[in-house]
């Protein structure tokens, strides 16, 4: 026996008994479904001062980064995941740009809380904001 096989602690196995149940559960962590709010407000509203305006909404950034935080994608990736769905949406937004996203991540701060569930998540997208469910 080596001296560092002795620190190690017992591995102890865990078997599983229900293997419908646990199929069921590993699939479900993988479910994700996005509904997204056609009225959502995506462009931003002018803000009154001088210099050049936002192009997007806060919850538009917030909604590119929250899919970059969920899957743990780089941001580019996350940007082509995003316009992907807005195409299966039917929705003819254009995306934040890869130095929009980069410039605004500094001042808005996005949070997910870790819920466990044995079920599907949804992701909600409408004019209050962004929701997680599940």
């Amino acid at each position: 026996m080596r001296a560092n096989e002795a620190d190690k602690p017992d591995k102890r196995q865990y078997r599983s008994t229900n293997w419908r149940e646990h199929n069921k559960a590993l699939k479900a962590r993988g479910a994700l479904t996005v509904w997204l709010d056609k009225d959502m407000q995506w462009f931003a509203a002018p803000t009154g001062q001088r210099g050049r305006q936002p192009t997007f909404s806060d919850a538009a950034i917030q909604f590119c980064l929250s899919i970059k935080c969920l899957l743990g994608l780089a941001l580019r990736q996350a940007l082509g995941f995003v316009q992907s769905l807005l195409r299966l949406a039917g929705l003819q937004w254009p995306v934040p740009d890869y130095s929009t996203l980069s410039r605004r991540q500094k001042t808005l701060h996005v949070q997910l809380p870790y819920k466990p569930s044995a079920t599907a998540l949804d992701l909600l997208v409408d004019s209050t904001g962004i929701k997680f469910l599940g």
